[in-house]
């Protein structure tokens, strides 16, 4: 299930260099999470400290394992917005078929 995901990295107490060392240990994870195709795409916003992603998660339990507490910024990072998405060639498909259940 694809979702696309924004979100906000809140420094809270952290200094700023506390911030990046942080960050660095985020951006190794993202960069093995890509390499493995859980994060299909991933940008930062310029300008600001929010990443949007189209993460590819087998379940919506994962989404929230993940996202609560198994990333470097877990402690840091709000998810501003989540929705679930789907490939627009496969859309395409049902629209000239004009959503027609399988077999029929």
């Amino acid at each position: 299930m694809l979702f696309f995901i924004k979100v906000s990295v809140n420094q809270k107490e952290l200094t700023t260099e506390k911030l990046w060392e942080v960050w660095e240990k985020e951006a190794k994870f993202a960069k093995k999470a890509i390499e493995r195709k859980k994060i299909m795409n991933a940008y930062k916003v310029a300008g600001s400290r929010q990443v949007i992603l189209i993460y590819d998660a087998d379940s919506h339990d994962e989404i929230d394992r993940v996202f609560m507490a198994g990333l470097p910024l877990s402690d840091y990072a709000v998810i501003d917005e989540i929705l679930p998405i789907r490939s627009y060639l496969d859309f395409a498909e049902d629209v000239t078929n004009r959503w027609k259940k399988p077999n029929q």
